[in-house]
């Protein structure tokens, strides 16, 4: 597997060399650090911070082992639940544009990722495995679809000089953040095997939903204020 990870990287990197770089230099100022677009991209920082510590608490091994605990889920059959689940999510990537075009990135993001957040509390009161199953797919259909519009709006809403340090600084918070929830996961699955791990995620990921709307659904990129959106 790490094998085959390392010939899809480079695979990519020969994708990426024919893209017109040209064109993009052209386009796009020199890169700079923060200035104009600082309390926008430090807001952002914070709030993808909290998306993703939400989602540390549920990584797809502690997943794995909570179906292990409370269904008796044999390796092989969660495995296979991960593939599609994988599969949903990279077809929901596609859609997630469609969506963007017609209500705007905020919206995309929000009012996908939220019903998300609530199929994913509810995962633990469900009567059977069927069922938890049955809204682990549901869910992996509509909770990444904010990934590329997320990437997208933080390229979009800061000045064209300073997207390099607002890629670094939206980024780098995140994976610090989801570092840190597994261990209490971890800590959570082993006094019982209720859920509450599912049930903090989805709650930290409803709250950041509901930030992100209240202090980001009026600033809307120069692309969507154009067409009218």
């Amino acid at each position: 597997m790490f094998m085959l990870y390392a010939l899809l990287g480079v695979g990519s990197a020969v994708v990426y060399r024919k893209l017109p770089v040209a064109l993009v230099a052209e386009a796009e100022a020199p890169a700079a650090p923060l200035s104009s677009s600082k309390r926008t991209v430090y807001m952002l920082a914070a709030l993808f911070s909290l998306d993703a510590f939400g989602g540390g608490f549920i990584v797809q091994s502690l997943l794995a082992l909570w179906l292990l605990q409370k269904y008796q889920l044999s390796i092989a059959v969660a495995g296979t639940i991960f593939f599609w689940t994988g599969v949903f999510s990279a077809l929901s990537y596609l859609v997630a544009t469609r969506i963007a075009d017609r209500f705007g990135l905020v919206n995309t993001m929000v009012f996908t990722h939220l019903p998300s957040s609530v199929l994913l509390i509810r995962i633990p009161f469900g009567p059977s495995l069927g069922f938890a199953l049955a809204l682990l797919l549901a869910r992996s259909a509509l909770s990444q679809m904010d990934v590329p519009t997320r990437s997208s709006y933080v390229m979009a809403v800061v000045a064209p000089s300073e997207r390099a340090a607002a890629a670094s600084i939206t980024s780098v918070p995140r994976s610090l953040a989801s570092a840190v929830s597994p261990l209490l996961a971890g800590y959570l699955l082993s006094v019982s095997s209720f859920g509450w791990p599912l049930i903090v995620a989805g709650g930290l990921k409803i709250a950041y939903d509901l930030l992100l709307l209240v202090n980001f659904r009026s600033v809307r990129p120069p692309e969507e204020v154009a067409a009218g959106n």
